[in-house]
């Protein structure tokens, strides 16, 4: 009996964090203040490679 009082307890405090987790998560990105920037691509090449499968790929993917 004592091993499902001990589960419960553990899921029930689990629960209490999960929800006073994620509006402090939510405040922590609104106070942030900077805008996140993506970064460049590393290497010579930016996107995709031009062969012979993306063009096949392409082509298949016109509507």
């Amino acid at each position: 009996m004592s091993d499902t009082t001990q589960a419960g307890a553990s899921r029930r405090n689990f629960l209490k964090l999960a929800g006073t987790a994620a509006p402090a998560a939510a405040a922590a990105v609104a106070l942030g203040g900077h805008e996140a920037e993506a970064a460049e691509p590393a290497g010579p090449h930016k996107g995709l490679a031009d062969t012979a499968h993306t063009r096949a790929y392409f082509d298949t993917a016109r509507f």
